[in-house]
């Protein structure tokens, strides 16, 4: 399955880690509405990725050093 968990306990506190930064940064920007927009999507995306233990990076076969 392509959402299988691909990603160790490490992985995913550093994908929650930058989900969490990106949302701080998505409130730092939010008076430039793309920018903010942009930050938050990923970041709510960092923060699946950490909460079901997938990288969609690995998923898609790319070596990730962690």
């Amino acid at each position: 399955s392509f959402f299988k968990p691909n990603i160790d306990t490490k992985g995913r506190v550093v994908r929650a880690a930058c989900g969490l930064l990106s949302l701080i940064a998505a409130v730092i920007l939010w008076e430039h509405r793309v920018a903010a927009i942009l930050c938050a999507g990923s970041g709510l995306f960092m923060l699946f990725e950490a909460a079901r233990g997938w990288c969609v990076a690995r998923a898609c076969g790319l070596k990730t050093p962690m």
